[in-house]
């Protein structure tokens, strides 16, 4: 991976702690969503948006909750995460659904390989300088016409830890005001169609939560789920 020594670092540590603590991060995360309708909601929402029988990439899926709630719709998903003891651990979760390993500044994916993105919490582990060319990469293996809903911790800064879920890590995570991640996207080439924000559950880190939903130019195919994103 071509870069400088301070975004290997980022990279090689955000990989190594997600590995060092994938199953203790299944244990607490896997049925969050039970608790979380406003998420199901907007899920349910996006799926009803991609084109019937369309694939639906699930990045920075870690235990592959999501994804499975996805499958779950009737949604043709494939779970995708950098950390390669993440991806073993939905897989053995999720028996039957697809989890591959892959980097999303250098995705292993073709051009329009996708009719819908979901990126849930995976963005803010980008180094932010770095976040134009992961966005670059969403585009290019989205189909055109196909959508991108990303969610975040709205705010400033960085936050880099040396202890999660009980285990020595080198963590890193970033806060995006939505203005600022609003116009990533744009530039990137995406047109943004909603932008949605939510207070943390009881038992949530306590940040602002942000969702943005984007299309990738083009049009979609006649088959549609749904031809309108009904209101939240």
């Amino acid at each position: 991976m071509a870069a400088d020594s301070e975004s290997r670092d980022w990279y090689r540590d955000v990989i190594a702690s997600y590995d060092a603590v994938a199953d203790e991060y299944a244990n607490h995360y896997f049925h969050e969503l039970l608790g979380k309708p406003f998420d199901c909601q907007l899920l349910t929402r996006f799926s009803q948006l991609t084109p019937e029988g369309g694939r639906i990439a699930d990045m920075g899926c870690g235990p592959g909750h999501v994804a499975r709630f996805l499958s779950e719709l009737g949604v043709n998903v494939l779970g995708v995460d950098v950390s390669p003891a993440m991806v073993q651990v939905a897989r053995r979760l999720n028996p039957g659904l697809p989890f591959e390993r892959s980097d999303m500044l250098h995705l292993q994916f073709p051009e329009n390989a996708f009719a819908g993105i979901v990126a849930f919490y995976s963005l803010i582990h980008i180094e932010p300088s770095r976040i134009p060319q992961a966005l670059a990469e969403l585009f290019r293996v989205l189909a055109p016409g196909g959508r991108l809903l990303a969610s975040f911790h709205v705010g400033e800064g960085e936050i880099h830890r040396d202890e999660f879920l009980g285990r020595s890590v080198c963590f890193h995570a970033s806060f995006f005001a939505v203005e600022e991640m609003s116009g990533c996207l744009a530039e990137a080439g995406f047109l943004v169609e909603e932008i949605l924000q939510r207070a943390p559950y009881e038992f949530e880190y306590p940040s602002q939560r942000a969702y943005i939903l984007v299309r990738k130019p083009g049009d979609l195919p006649l088959n549609n789920r749904k031809a309108d994103p009904p209101s939240v």
